[in-house]
């Protein structure tokens, strides 16, 4: 099955754009430690979007890889993850703000350094929530791709630096149009001195349809009633 669109992601770079529903949204790392931050909105009702708490909540669970699914605040399937070559992505450690990126990498800025300067999350997803007709006030929790956080035995969080390697891929599927944002710049939780962002190719292609024996359908109970609660939605809208 050929690409409908691709684009590589550069290490700080960032991208948002509205994938229909039924479409496969790959993403692969082209070098090993990588990180892409992303948030989700229903793109026919901006005010719906990615619900952390009872996404992970629902299907038990503090980390997601294939089989889970992504819900929204109004308990639909927004997206489902349909392959993983990692099998763990955090989604509890957030995105870099401006003060923490000084911080830890030292103090850049557009003006001298132009498209070298080093770039947060917080900052690329609110140029690119502004080019959505959304603001800061709709900032919300991200999924942070191809990362690992544990917990150690001092109940600290801390990134796993060896779990990604070049050429790992996950793979989403839309259940909703999804207004997909992403930031491709380093996990929160980053030891590392230097700036680690790699860069990331993202593909879309066509995804077939959901059968009964979907994995993702039938991964959990929750995620049936999820995915009934969308598939409701577009009955009663005929799309």
């Amino acid at each position: 099955m050929g690409n409908i669109w691709s684009k590589d992601i550069g290490p700080g770079g960032k991208w948002s754009g509205v994938i229909g529903k039924g479409k496969l949204i790959r993403l692969t790392a082209l070098e090993a430690g990588a990180n892409v931050s992303i948030q989700l909105y229903h793109a026919k009702d901006l005010t719906e979007r990615y619900n952390m708490p009872d996404t992970l909540k629902a299907q038990h669970t503090a980390h997601l890889t294939r089989g889970n699914v992504l819900m929204s605040d109004n308990g639909r399937a927004m997206v489902s993850i349909v392959e993983d070559s990692l099998g763990w992505h955090d989604p509890l450690s957030g995105y870099t703000s401006r003060a923490a990126t000084d911080a830890k990498y030292g103090t850049t800025n557009y003006q001298e350094l132009r498209n070298d300067w080093l770039r947060s999350g917080q900052e690329n997803f609110a140029v690119e929530l502004v080019r959505n007709g959304l603001s800061m006030r709709d900032m919300m929790p991200v999924v942070n791709l191809f990362s690992k956080v544990v917990v150690d035995d001092n109940g600290d969080m801390r990134l796993s630096l060896e779990h990604c390697p070049a050429g790992a891929k996950v793979t989403l599927r839309t259940e909703l149009d999804t207004l997909v944002v992403l930031s491709n710049t380093p996990n929160p939780l980053d030891p590392r001195e230097s700036y680690p962002s790699v860069p990331v190719k993202i593909e879309v292609q066509a995804a077939p349809p959901v059968n009964e024996d979907d994995y993702c359908l039938n991964f959990r109970p929750e995620n049936r009633r999820a995915f009934e609660n969308t598939w409701e939605y577009h009955t009663l809208l005929g799309s």
